[in-house]
């Protein structure tokens, strides 16, 4: 779900490719991408976002034939996308059908930010896979959020921002943040600038990752080195991987995080600051409650729906969650 400034509508993307804006209690069609992808398993349409100032919507998809990460500008005027604008921004190989990340957001700086899986398959390894994992390799945008500036140049179609750690060399200019396995959904405190990722585990943990916007870029989250905090493939040495603020295990009954917002809406004044997530298995919301780099607050708020792939977060800071299964729906007060 994204939002644009001054705009009451909330565009709600599906994985079958349809672009939906909902106002008022109805709803109508702004984009339809589903003969340009593939649909299945982990493919399809995998994030949307508008531009700072509501001119232009960014869309991430799997590729038709290809699977391929596959990140679109349209123009958009009226309520609508401009299909005769359409103009390729990005894309990344599909290795295997899943871990494609998809979450695509622009941050405080005004770049736009798109979260990518290690490639797919088991261990971070197979065809495709550096030895090292696509987590770790830095020649792969693969296991990665990625951060550019989508305005063309005569020569390339986005910029790469000039304090990204990798901009003159040592590894994929587009990089910013590293080592991570299927970062499907994170996003930035509207109030701190905080970034937080929640990253898909494998057999054992889900982990929530926080750290602060401006010492962020280069970070290496330790997949797969690491599952959350816990050797995986040898752990990495000390110091070098930030650890998760937070994590849940599969003997839980989860088996794959969903991310969502902190919460700075006003409806709730109880939840202001708490961080909410989610699991596709076990999908009842849970918030966290973070001081000085420690949670100090971690529950399960008594909510629930079934098959959550998103959250989402309106122009006033509201939260909503969407079920895949049961539709959208808004956080409001007991």
């Amino acid at each position: 779900m994204a939002t644009r400034p001054d705009d009451a509508a909330l565009y709600l993307a599906q994985q079958s490719g349809q672009i939906t804006a909902l106002e008022n209690g109805q709803s109508r069609p702004v984009l339809d991408l589903s003969g340009r992808l593939v649909n299945n398993a982990e493919h399809g349409l995998l994030g949307l976002a508008f531009s700072p100032d509501g001119s232009k919507l960014y869309v991430h998809f799997s590729a038709a034939g290809s699977g391929d990460t596959t990140l679109e500008e349209y123009a958009f005027t009226n309520g609508q996308a401009d299909v005769a604008s359409r103009r390729l921004v990005f894309t990344a190989p599909d290795l295997q059908y899943n871990h494609n990340g998809g979450d695509l957001t622009f941050g405080p700086d005004g770049n736009l930010y798109l979260a990518l899986g290690d490639g797919g398959g088991a261990n971070d390894e197979g065809s495709g896979h550096a030895p090292e994992g696509n987590g770790q390799s830095l020649t792969t945008v693969l296991g990665k959020i990625i951060r550019i500036d989508p305005r063309p140049t005569q020569a390339a179609q986005y910029r790469i921002p000039p304090d990204n750690p990798f901009a003159t060399g040592g590894g994929s200019p587009e990089i910013w943040v590293y080592g991570l396995r299927n970062p499907w959904r994170f996003s930035f405190d509207r109030q701190t600038d905080d970034v937080w990722i929640a990253d898909v585990g494998q057999n054992a943990y889900e982990e929530v990752n926080l750290v602060p916007f401006a010492s962020a870029a280069g970070s290496n989250f330790g997949w797969p080195l690491q599952e959350g905090a816990h050797d995986f493939r040898g752990g990495a040495a000390a110091g070098s991987t930030v650890l998760p603020i937070h994590e849940t295990t599969h003997a839980d009954g989860n088996c794959a995080i969903t991310g969502g917002y902190v919460y700075r809406g006003t409806r709730i004044p109880d939840l202001v600051g708490s961080y909410l997530y989610t699991d596709y298995c076990r999908p009842v919301i849970a918030a966290i409650q973070v001081l000085d780099g420690q949670v100090v607050v971690a529950r399960d708020l008594g909510v629930s729906a079934t098959q959550i792939a998103s959250f989402g977060q309106d122009n006033g800071g509201e939260l909503y969650v969407i079920s895949q299964s049961e539709g959208v729906f808004r956080i409001d007060p007991a």
